[in-house]
């Protein structure tokens, strides 16, 4: 009789278990997909009192969200959207951004952004860790962004930030041509489940 009902119990924990609700941890983290059609990097490159400005397309990527803050993700630039964006550099500058004296996008298609840590500031504003993947080189980039929205469908987060080209091998007309090795940049990404 005791045998019996051990075996009964034990039958019990078993098939009652594979009912039990996922864990808090499975059931808050969610993916948020990159949605390309409106999100970009824009960037500011100055020489001397002038500058130009211009923006790249995203072609993909996740956010990842556990318990309604950003924890994780990666997006991808697409290298070969580059557009300048003010009037004294046009289809011109294009070209050469585009050339080996800076990006080489016949070669360098994409750059890839890794978040590799979140901290949060505040309840709208964290400090991303990550790696930005660019001409075969991978170099952390801290930034700050400010999450704009996010509800449990969509995502709208924005960072302003500012980089060194040279890391990234474009070293192009920093010695003698004027032209800033900083660079300014922001990213406006929307992210849909």
């Amino acid at each position: 009789m005791m045998k019996k009902t051990m075996f009964l119990a034990l039958a019990a924990w078993v098939v009652g278990s594979a009912f039990v609700a996922p864990t808090p941890a499975a059931r808050l983290q969610d993916g948020y997909a990159v949605q390309t059609a409106t999100s970009r990097v824009e960037f500011v490159g100055t020489k001397g009192s002038g500058y130009h400005t211009g923006f790249f397309n995203l072609k993909g990527g996740q956010v990842m969200v556990n318990n309604g803050k950003i924890s994780g993700g990666e997006f991808i630039i697409d290298l070969t959207s580059l557009k300048v964006t003010d009037q004294g550099g046009g289809e011109k500058l294009e070209g050469h951004l585009k050339n080996k004296d800076f990006f080489e996008t016949s070669v360098n298609t994409e750059a890839r952004y890794t978040v590799t840590g979140v901290k949060y500031i505040n309840e709208d504003v964290c400090e991303i860790s990550g790696n930005l993947s660019m001409k075969g080189i991978t170099a952390p980039v801290t930034l700050q962004a400010m999450v704009r929205g996010m509800d449990e469908k969509r995502l709208f987060a924005q960072a302003n930030f500012s980089i060194d080209r040279t890391v990234w091998g474009i070293n192009y007309g920093v010695a003698k041509g004027g032209i800033s090795k900083d660079v300014q940049v922001s990213i406006f990404l929307f992210a849909n489940k």
